[in-house]
């Protein structure tokens, strides 16, 4: 029964995954997430039911549209395993309550900003803007501390646009190729407000240490291997999401470590 609890959450978690695809796909290009159905993206030949079985599909299609033969993305399977899993992470972390749904749907918002961010270096107010009013209305009606998440907002995307503006000043002063776009985006201002509405005030300052360091980490990796120059710009959104999720699962452990640690 446990292990069919699990395939089940897993499979709840990849479906949403295969819908959370057509959010990173059409958003960004202003297209309606109901109309039309799904289709190819290369011949625009409608899918049909069992061409969209979540990963099972990819898996049997090759990775290629049933008429067109036209390559599918590897990010569709990509979402839909990493949802089945990250669900079924937040299931054994918090159980089936309150709190598995209320950061099941923020965790969710994560996925979709970390890919629209990675593929258009966009992360969308018409995504960050209603998690806020979501977040905070969802706080309220489960009885969490609605101050915290307020300080979280605030604190969160107030450290993030400090980035934002003393980043972009030094860009200007060193005369760096990307001094006109700025270190960062206010996009990443606005989902550092997502982060802390969920997260609140002390549980977002844990996710941007998260995020740094990680981010530091890959962006390092990146350059020394070649594949990034120290002037290619890198999204900082999925990085952000990381820290979040890292938080959100293990967040309660960093922080006591860290208060022993300064003893």
């Amino acid at each position: 029964m446990i292990i069919l609890t699990y395939l089940l959450i897993f499979i709840i978690g990849a479906m949403l995954g295969s819908f959370f695809n057509v959010c990173i796909y059409r958003l960004p290009r202003g297209e309606g997430l109901l109309f039309p159905g799904s289709h190819c993206p290369v011949c625009n030949t409608p899918i049909k039911p069992w061409e969209n079985i979540p990963i099972l599909s990819y898996i049997l299609l090759r990775g290629k549209c049933s008429q067109c033969k036209g390559k599918i993305s590897g990010r569709y399977i990509l979402v839909e395993f990493i949802c089945g899993l990250l669900y079924l992470g937040l299931y054994l972390r918090f159980g089936l309550g309150v709190d598995f749904f209320y950061f099941l749907f923020f965790v969710s918002v994560l996925v979709i900003i970390t890919f629209t961010d990675l593929e258009h270096f966009l992360i969308l107010d018409k995504v960050t803007y209603p998690s806020m009013i979501i977040g905070l209305i969802a706080c309220y009606l489960t009885k969490k501390d609605l101050i915290n998440s307020i300080l979280g907002l605030l604190v969160g995307a107030g450290i993030i646009y400090l980035i934002v503006i003393i980043s972009a000043i030094i860009l200007k002063m060193i005369n760096h190729p990307c001094k006109d776009e700025g270190g960062m985006g206010l996009g990443d201002v606005k989902l550092a407000g997502v982060m802390g509405v969920f997260l609140g005030w002390k549980f977002v300052l844990v996710a941007m240490f998260s995020s740094c360091l990680f981010g530091s980490i890959v962006g390092m990796a990146l350059i020394l291997s070649g594949l990034k120059k120290r002037t290619d710009y890198i999204p900082f959104g999925p990085y952000l999401a990381i820290g979040s999720l890292v938080t959100v699962l293990w967040g309660e452990k960093i922080l006591d470590w860290y208060v022993q640690l300064l003893g």
